[in-house]
């Protein structure tokens, strides 16, 4: 490879929360060195393509006022164009956000009022809960169904109940999901956004995993499927899960239709800060560019194969029921069978691991009883050290 995702890089000096902060009441044993693989932030070193463009920004010795480049809002057509099919993309469509969540948050606002619902699949991504309790909205969860082959899918016969049931008229879809590593078929979505079409429901589409799609994979852009879907959706897109640019902050929206362009565009202007940084514009562009998209191509070879061998791990324990995630770097355990069979409370599982230092992420939190996510975006040798780990510690009933 040309790229290097075998080193360990030191992050431990500051400002990277991964390695500072561990979100449980135990902590690691005396002398335990913690592996972090909790939170959606890669072990690996910032891609050597966006630190290149952000340096050479640097060289410039100033920090002036700007302007959103031409050469930011090309990097994006010609992003969405060559890796996501996408034609008649226009700059007109193309709108920064300050975050995805962000984005959501002020899409959410613009289309409803404190205490409508809120449609979202569980598992459901912990950001999504936090930001609408926030805004006093509620969420009404639609469960992803676990299928005999091993594989999520969606629920739309239930998705139609609940929209129904709940007076729903906006939806929060998230492709490539997290944490259960689907990404959806074209099928799939046609699917799903017909049943919003019928019951009227505006749909924001949560898309920063869309460049986090392995090997054999294609990532569906929702607002490619039908000429509704394009008028009916906000996509929010960052290369920020793609590139390891977690702390730089950065994101942009996608929408088609003049009504939601408004409404949204209005929404995200009321505080005042809702506008780029000159290092995020050039961190953007460094990503993706040619060499950023090598980058990025040998990263997804190396999280597949951790996510294979992570898979392979977690089969040989009956019970633990686990999905190849198909995008994303995020593994989700359902630990249910598991736990029932042992006797052991999930709880007490999870607090197993972390005194053996894999902090990995309570996955009750994304509204699924018995879980755990696990992030896998890190060098081979963290990895088999952490299953070494579990296997010794953890799963030991």
């Amino acid at each position: 490879m040309k790229y290097d995702f075998t080193t360990v890089p030191d992050r431990t000096a500051g400002d990277c929360i991964a390695e500072e902060l561990v979100p449980w009441d135990v902590k690691p044993d005396p002398g335990v060195r913690p592996i972090p693989m909790w939170v959606a932030d890669m072990t690996f070193r910032t891609a050597p393509p966006v630190l290149a463009a952000i340096e050479t920004r640097l060289a410039q010795r100033h920090m002036g006022y700007f302007s959103l480049s031409d050469e930011y809002y090309d990097s994006i057509l010609s992003w969405q164009a060559r890796r996501l099919g996408v034609t008649g993309l226009a700059r007109e469509d193309i709108g920064y956000e300050n975050g995805v969540l962000g984005g959501v948050s002020s899409a959410v606002q613009a289309l409803t009022c404190p205490g409508d619902r809120v449609l979202v699949h569980a598992p459901c991504y912990v950001g999504f809960t936090h930001t609408m309790e926030r805004i006093g909205r509620v969420l009404v969860h639609s469960p992803l169904r676990f299928g005999e082959d091993g594989v999520w899918r969606m629920d739309y016969e239930d998705m139609d109940r609940a929209i129904r049931e709940n007076g729903v008229k906006v939806a929060i879809f998230c492709s490539p999901h997290n944490p259960a590593g689907r990404v959806w078929e074209r099928r799939e979505i046609e699917e799903a956004m017909a049943v919003y079409a019928a019951n009227g429901c505006f749909v924001i589409s949560d898309e920063i995993w869309s460049d986090v799609v392995m090997p054999g994979q294609r990532h569906i852009p929702t607002q490619s499927v039908s000429e509704d879907a394009r008028r009916r959706t906000v996509a929010l897109y960052s290369p920020s899960k793609g590139f390891s640019l977690a702390g730089l902050v950065g994101s942009y929206h996608v929408i088609y239709d003049g009504y939601l362009k408004n409404r949204v565009v209005s929404q995200g202007r009321m505080s005042g800060y809702n506008a780029c940084s000159v290092l995020s514009m050039h961190g953007l562009i460094g990503a993706f560019s040619a060499e950023g998209e090598v980058w990025l191509t040998e990263m997804l070879q190396v999280v597949d194969a951790n996510l294979a061998k992570a898979c392979a791990f977690f089969g040989r324990y009956p019970g633990v029921r686990v999905m190849r995630p198909q995008g994303t770097y995020m593994l989700f355990l359902d630990c249910g069978g598991y736990c029932r069979a042992h006797g052991v409370p999930i709880a007490a599982l999870q607090r197993r691991g972390v005194r053996c230092g894999v902090i990995w992420q309570n996955g009750e939190d994304f509204v699924w009883p018995d879980s755990i996510r696990m992030n896998l975006a890190l060098p081979a040798a963290l990895l088999d050290e952490a299953l070494a780990r579990l296997e010794r510690h953890v799963f030991t009933d």
